[in-house]
C-alpha cells in the first residue's frame, strides 16, 4: 500500500513576522540611535561572547497520514541554550528542550471487531502520554554584528529527539486487557535524528540581560516507540521510515557574558600651538645693530601670535629687568655692547578639561591630561655703540660681457654702485679700480670700463678674460667697504697680417725674401690647421698691366697674358703649395686669393728683407721704391667669415693653374 506523509505546515506566518519585526526594529534602531561615540556597525557594543538562554513556548507537530494516522499533540516546550560567538557574524549554539507530545492514533486497527467493547467501553483509537527530549547543535548567522543592540539571526542545525512515553503509558500498555486490544506491550523510548532551521531576534535591555524570540522548524524521522512497524493481525502499529514535521515558537530571557570592545576615545582637542620665536628690531623696523653714542634706541619685539591669544612681554637689559610690559622698549645704551632680551609668555586661560561624552562607556573613559602650558619664548639682541663701516648694497656692470677683438661687440661697460653710510659715518667717497683695462670717471658711483688696453695672445683660438671691477667707499671717519663684480671680456679669433711679399718692377717672380715670408712664416703657422691664408695681389701705377705666361691664355688681354697682380698671387700660392724643393706643402683648398690692381688703400708692410739686395737673383732685387709691388699675406682663422678690409673679392685659387706652376724657382 502506498502511503504519503502529510504534515501540518510550519507556521511560516509567525516565522516571517518574527524576522520582519526584528529587521524593522534593527532599521529603527540604526536610524534613530544617536550617540556621541558610535561603534563600528555596533560590533561589541554589548558583551556577547557567551549567551545563556532560558526559554519557553509552544511546539506543534503535523499528522502522519499513514498506518493509523498517528499524531503528536501540540504542547508546551521549555529549555535552554548556550551560545558562543567567536566571530563578528557567526555563533555556535548547543541547546536542549523538553516538551509535552502525547501520541494519538487517528484510526483503530482494522482487525479489531467493530463495536467491540472492552471493560472500559467501546474500543477507540489508541493514545498514550509522551514527552520529548530534544537536543541540537546549530551555527547561528547574525544579520547584525555581534554585540548590536538588536540582532536578527538565521540558523540551521542538526538535532536529536528522544521520544519518551510516560511511565503511566508504559504501565497501561503492559496490562493484559490493553495487550489483548492493542498489542502495545513493546511501547518504549525511541531516539530519532533530524534537522532544524529558522531564525529570530535578540534584544539587549542592558549590557548583560535581554530577550530572545526564536521560531524554527523541525524535520525528523518519525518515532515508532518500538511499536510494530506494520499490520500484525491486530493492535496498534506505527510505520517506520516516515518523517515528522514540527515547529517551535519560543520566547526567553538571555544572559550575556563577555568583554565589550571599548570604542575609540574621542579625539582630544589639540593643545594650543607653540609660540613662534620673536625677533627684536629697531622701532623703525630696522634690525638692531650698531647705533650712535648718546642717542636713544627704540626696540620692538615682533611675534606673529595665533588668533585670540593674550601675550605678556618682559624685557631685560644686561640682565636687569625693565618696567616695560609692551612689545616696545627705549634705551640709551652706553659705549660698547648692551645685551637686550625679551621674554614673551602666553597668558591665555587654559582650556577646560575634556568631558566624557554622555553615551561613552564610563569603564572605557580615560581622562586625557590637561593640555600643557605654552612655553614662553625669548629673543635676544645686542645693541652696539661703535663706528660702523658703510655698506655697499650692490655693484653691477652693464653689460657684463664685452668683446675686445674685432670691430663687433661692446667695448665699454657702465659700472654702477649703490652704497649707504653707517648711522654715524657721514658722507661717502667712491673709488673704482679694475684688475686690467682702464676706468674713466672712477671717483663717482657710476664709472665706465674700457677694454681697449687689454692684450690677448695672437691666436686662432677664442680667448676670454675675467676682469674684476672693484668699488671702494669711504665714510668721513675713514671706514671703508669694498665690493667687486666680474666682467667677462671675450676675444674672438681675428685675422693676422704678415709682412708683404715685395716684387721687382714688372716682375711676378717670388724672390728669396718673399719665399722666406711665405714658407717660414705663413706655411709654418698654418701647419696646425688653425689658419687659412688669403693672398691679395697689387701692382704699382708705373708697371705694365699684364705679364706674359708661356703656355697659358690670359683672362683679359692677348693669348698667354695674365694681369701682373693676379700672376704674383698665383706664384705666391705655388710657393705655399708646391710641395717639392723649397716650396711649402699647404693644401690648395686652404688658399684664397684676391687681386686689386693698382688699389693701394691698404698700407704697405714691406717684408723684413724688402730693402736688401743680398742673395737675390739679378732682376729680383727690391728696394723701398718697390713697396707697392706686393702681395699681402693674411692668416684667417679656419672657417672664419671675418675678412680683412683689403680683401674685396676672396675666391679659391685655380688649383689646375697653381699645380701647373709647380714649385717656382
Amino acid at each position: 500500500m502506498i502511503t504519503r506523509l502529510i504534515g501540518r505546515p510550519i507556521n511560516s506566518v509567525l516565522l516571517c513576522v518574527t524576522l520582519c519585526s526584528g529587521t524593522a526594529v534593527f532599521a529603527q534602531d540604526a536610524n534613530t540611535t544617536k550617540t556621541t561615540v558610535k561603534m563600528a556597525d555596533g560590533e561589541d557594543q554589548y558583551p556577547d561572547n557567551w549567551e545563556f538562554d532560558v526559554f519557553g513556548g509552544i511546539q506543534t507537530f503535523g499528522q502522519v497520514n499513514r498506518g493509523l494516522d498517528n499524531k503528536l499533540s501540540n504542547g508546551a516546550v521549555v529549555g535552554g541554550r548556550v551560545e558562543y560567538n567567536p566571530y563578528k557574524y557567526l555563533g555556535l549554539e548547543l541547546w536542549m528542550d523538553w516538551s509535552v507530545a502525547n501520541n494519538q492514533f487517528g484510526q483503530s486497527n482494522g482487525l479489531i471487531p467493530a463495536g467491540y467493547s472492552g471493560a472500559g467501553g467501546p474500543v477507540s483509537p489508541y493514545g498514550f502520554g509522551a514527552r520529548n527530549w530534544t537536543f541540537g547543535f546549530n551555527p547561528v548567522w547574525n544579520i547584525r554584528p555581534r554585540g548590536s543592540k538588536v540582532e536578527p539571526y538565521l540558523t540551521v542545525g542538526v538535532d536529536g529527539i528522544q521520544f519518551t512515553p510516560t511511565n503511566k503509558a508504559e504501565n497501561v500498555a503492559r496490562q493484559p486487557t490493553d495487550i489483548a486490544l492493542y498489542g502495545a506491550q513493546a511501547l518504549n523510548d525511541n531516539l530519532q535524528v533530524g534537522l532544524n532551521f529558522g531564525g529570530g531576534v535578540k534584544w539587549h535591555f542592558t549590557d548583560h540581560f535581554g530577550m530572545r524570540l526564536d521560531v524554527r522548524g523541525l524535520f525528523n524521522r518519525n518515532p515508532t516507540y518500538d511499536l510494530p512497524g506494520g499490520i500484525n493481525g491486530g493492535g496498534v502499529y506505527i510505520p517506520a521510515r516516515s518523517h515528522l514535521e514540527g515547529m517551535q515558537a519560543t520566547l526567553g530571557f538571555v544572559f550575556f557574558e563577555g568583554t565589550t570592545k571599548c570604542p575609540p576615545m574621542p579625539a582630544v582637542p589639540p593643545p594650543p600651538s607653540a609660540l613662534p620665536t620673536p625677533s627684536i628690531s629697531g622701532g623703525d623696523g630696522s634690525s638692531s645693530g650698531a647705533f650712535c653714542a648718546g642717542k636713544p634706541v627704540s626696540l620692538h619685539a615682533s611675534i606673529t601670535a595665533p588668533a585670540n591669544r593674550t601675550l605678556a612681554y618682559a624685557w631685560t637689559v644686561n640682565g636687569q629687568a625693565q618696567s616695560s610690559t609692551t612689545p616696545d622698549l627705549t634705551i640709551t645704551p652706553a659705549t660698547g655692547a648692551t645685551n637686550v632680551q625679551v621674554t614673551v609668555t602666553d597668558t591665555t586661560p587654559a582650556p577646560a578639561p575634556m568631558e566624557r561624552p554622555k553615551k561613552f562607556p564610563l569603564r572605557c573613559w580615560v581622562q586625557p591630561p590637561p593640555p600643557a602650558a605654552v612655553a614662553p619664548v625669548t629673543a635676544t639682541a645686542t645693541v652696539t655703540v661703535s663706528e660702523s663701516a658703510p655698506t655697499i648694497t650692490s655693484v653691477s656692470a652693464s653689460p657684463n660681457t664685452l668683446t675686445a677683438c674685432g670691430p663687433d661687440g661692446p667695448k665699454t661697460s657702465n659700472l654702477s654702485g649703490v652704497a649707504q653710510s653707517s648711522a654715524c659715518g657721514g658722507n661717502l667717497t667712491y673709488k673704482w679700480t679694475v684688475s686690467e683695462g682702464s676706468v674713466t670717471n672712477d671717483s663717482s658711483p657710476n664709472a665706465t670700463f674700457d677694454v681697449s688696453s687689454l692684450t690677448f695672445e695672437q691666436s686662432a683660438q677664442a680667448q676670454s678674460k675675467s676682469v674684476n671691477a672693484t668699488l671702494t667707499v669711504t665714510d668721513e671717519s675713514g671706514k671703508t667697504a669694498t665690493q667687486s663684480t666680474p666682467i667677462t671680456v671675450n676675444c674672438t679669433p681675428q685675422f693676422v697680417r704678415l709682412d708683404d711679399a715685395i716684387f721687382a718692377k714688372n716682375n711676378a717672380r717670388v724672390n728669396n725674401c718673399a719665399k722666406r715670408l711665405l714658407i717660414d712664416d705663413a706655411a709654418s703657422r698654418m701647419a696646425n690647421g688653425d689658419y687659412d691664408v688669403i693672398l691679395v695681389g697689387h701692382r704699382d701705377t708705373d708697371e705694365e698691366t699684364n705679364v706674359r705666361v708661356p703656355g697659358r691664355r690670359g683672362r683679359r688681354g692677348a693669348a698667354g697674358e695674365v694681369s701682373l697682380d693676379e700672376q704674383r698671387v698665383l706664384n705666391a700660392a705655388a710657393i705655399l703649395s708646391g710641395g717639392t724643393g723649397t716650396c711649402g706643402k699647404v693644401d690648395v683648398s686652404r688658399i684664397k686669393m684676391d687681386f686689386v690692381g693698382t688699389d693701394q688703400t691698404s698700407e704697405p708692410r714691406p717684408g723684413q728683407c724688402g730693402t736688401s739686395n743680398t742673395q737675390e737673383r739679378k732682376g729680383s732685387q727690391t728696394s723701398e721704391a718697390d713697396k707697392n709691388r706686393r702681395v699681402e699675406i693674411y692668416l684667417v682663422p679656419h672657417g672664419s667669415t671675418i675678412m680683412p678690409p683689403a680683401v674685396k673679392n676672396a675666391r679659391p685659387v685655380p688649383e689646375a693653374a697653381v699645380k701647373a706652376l709647380g714649385c717656382p724657382h
